[in-house]
């Protein structure tokens, strides 16, 4: 068996490496893969992450190839060390993802290769001399963050080189917008759509008074990635007032979102909570969205 090589990435594994990278989303998201333009644009520069992404200093992608094929990679970050950048990404170093390929019989090196290439990635944290050391699971793919449950070969792969899990714990739902509830007009309640932080907001009003608002994102497939899985939003924002709890109001938001989003020719919508939030997960999946993984945010090196 020829000899397993970690290196830094070339162009001409930009195939390899899409393939390997959309193996990964597959497990997450159904139906949802990324263009090696996509993929090799997010090695240069993140134009989503527009507030962190400029905080970072240097990248470097590494790939373990053997017998031609590349078989694992990974993408470091270093963020800035200077005032610029905000404290809990000062001087940090970062594996921003890891990608490799499970154990197969005609892969029976994988597990070895994976610790290589994990050996290679502490090192160049190490030789970065930065404050902390983190990784993620942070893909350029709709929903594909943190650490997703569906990946066990990484998270092993994470822990056994002394990474541990010091962040919380978001649950990503999905749901197929016929699935979601049918708008229904109230008569004392108007709602007016707008442009909102997060895409398009619809708020709902009663006598003058903000009642709650939703928010869904249409732009997850930008034409310049070419990600299969057009027909995909997710929702930005869900808010209720206190004052309107109890009232159904979510589902008649959902309703207007959904109605929205039928007339764009959207399947299937996204949304995302924290774990410990049971509530408004309740009220999601009792709409029509079903549980589609859990993801564990920030993984921060502690060998013991």
């Amino acid at each position: 068996m020829p000899a397993l090589q970690v290196r830094p990435f070339r162009r001409a594994d930009r195939d390899q490496l899409t393939e390997l990278i959309n193996a990964h989303v597959a497990a997450v998201v159904p139906g949802v893969s990324v263009s090696v333009n996509t993929v090799l644009s997010a090695l240069e520069r993140q134009p989503d992450e527009f507030i962190t992404d400029p905080w970072v200093s240097e990248r470097v992608t590494l790939v373990a190839e053997q017998r031609d094929h590349v078989v694992a990679a990974a993408h470091l970050l270093r963020y800035r060390a200077d005032d610029e950048v905000a404290a809990d990404y000062r001087d940090i170093g970062e594996i921003d993802w890891f990608v490799r390929r499970p154990p197969a019989s005609f892969w029976p090196d994988s597990d070895e290769a994976a610790d290589l290439l994990m050996n290679a990635c502490l090192a160049q944290l190490a030789h970065w001399n930065v404050r902390a050391r983190y990784a993620s699971g942070d893909l350029p793919a709709p929903a594909v963050y943190g650490l997703p449950r569906n990946w066990p070969h990484i998270r092993a792969l994470y822990e056994r080189a002394g990474f541990r899990h010091t962040g919380g714990t978001e649950v990503i739902l999905i749901a197929r917008v016929a699935d979601l509830p049918h708008h229904e007009p109230r008569p004392d309640v108007a709602v007016d759509r707008t442009l909102g932080e997060c895409g398009t907001r619809f708020t709902a009003y009663a006598d003058g008074r903000v009642l709650g608002f939703i928010e869904v994102d249409t732009s997850l497939s930008r034409a310049e990635r070419h990600t299969r899985g057009a027909g995909l939003a997710d929702i930005g924002n869900l808010h209720i007032d206190p004052s309107a709890y109890g009232e159904g109001l979510e589902r008649r938001l959902l309703g207007q979102a959904a109605d929205w989003l039928r007339l764009g020719g959207v399947d299937r919508v996204l949304a995302y909570e924290a774990a410990d939030d049971g509530t408004l997960i309740d009220h999601l999946t009792s709409a029509g969205f079903r549980e589609l993984t859990r993801t564990d945010r920030r993984w921060e090196h502690r060998p013991r």
